[in-house]
């Protein structure tokens, strides 16, 4: 969001042959929670930030296609370097702060379908709560997120009158990632609706534990699961109609899917790999500055 003031200082950064570097992120200027101007002035600042960078870093293929093609007349230099996750052990079966956690929020272990993530518009909760609400699953939709004192929760209890289903439980946030970890290696399947961004963290923290995933069928969710995610779209009935079919998957199949979730984790999407990658980047552009400095 700098991108117009950075004008300001690129050629003073210039004469010191200080290098910018940027990372997108993600499309911010497409978040539905910012009005009109503010959306404007973000691609407006994305633009000149492109203008000036020496490289974006994308940590999406999708954006780094986006950048490309969107600047083309700049001729970005990009470069691709995923975001990462980690794998971690399963949860003990008499974890007392697991338990004391799902006796408070009336929730069964192995018995509901989980969401985390931003309480915003654009991650879609109205199609995921509107579709869970249609589906005959007994379990329940536990949505982890920041919702209290938020205008949006009201607005999504007038537009799918939520309260009314017992299944739909907003349980607030849960910041202990030892919990959390639990938590989600305890659902059933994951619920992700993000549709704006590069490669999202919650989505690869829950390839990393969750044994399910149904994802909202985008580009950048494609991208990063490919075919350890079970896929779903915004049109009527896709999601309530996925979430009966999964009730129903074999034992054999649940695990499959585990294990290809894992193995994207594995093979692409660890740290260790990716901290390499930045680590060689900023070697070889040392490298090239001392030579050409010289």
């Amino acid at each position: 969001s700098i991108g117009p003031f950075l004008k300001v200082f690129i050629e003073r950064l210039k004469k010191l042959n200080v290098k910018l570097f940027i990372n997108p992120d993600g499309l911010e200027h497409k978040r539905l929670k910012w009005n009109c101007y503010i959306r404007k002035y973000l691609k407006y600042s994305e633009r000149v930030m492109v203008k000036y960078a020496d490289l974006v870093i994308c940590d999406s293929l999708n954006i780094e296609k986006y950048i490309k093609e969107e600047y083309k007349k700049y001729k970005p230099k990009t470069e691709f370097i995923a975001y990462g996750a980690e794998i971690k052990s399963n949860p003990s079966e008499n974890n007392e702060k697991l338990n004391k956690w799902y006796k408070e929020k009336g929730i069964k272990k192995g018995q509901y379908y989980v969401s985390v993530g931003r309480f915003v518009p654009e991650n879609n909760y109205e199609t995921m709560i509107k579709e869970f609400m249609k589906s005959n699953t007994k379990k329940d939709f536990v949505i982890i997120t920041n919702y209290e004192k938020n205008k949006f929760y009201q607005q999504l209890n007038v537009s799918t009158n939520f309260q009314k289903d017992k299944r739909i439980k907003f349980v607030g946030t849960v910041y202990d990632q030892e919990l959390l970890t639990k938590i989600r290696e305890n659902a059933y399947g994951y619920i992700h609706g993000h549709e704006v961004g590069g490669t999202n963290p919650s989505l690869l923290e829950a390839l990393a534990t969750t044994k399910l995933n149904l994802l909202l069928g985008v580009g950048f969710n494609k991208e990063v699961a490919e075919t350890a995610g079970i896929y779903w779209t915004k049109g009527n009935g896709s999601l309530s109609r996925l979430i009966d079919n999964t009730d129903y998957l074999p034992i054999n199949t649940i695990y499959e899917y585990s294990k290809k979730s894992k193995d994207r984790i594995k093979n692409y999407y660890n740290w260790p790999m990716i901290t390499l990658q930045y680590e060689k980047l900023f070697e070889d552009t040392s490298l090239l500055f001392r030579t050409s400095a010289i």
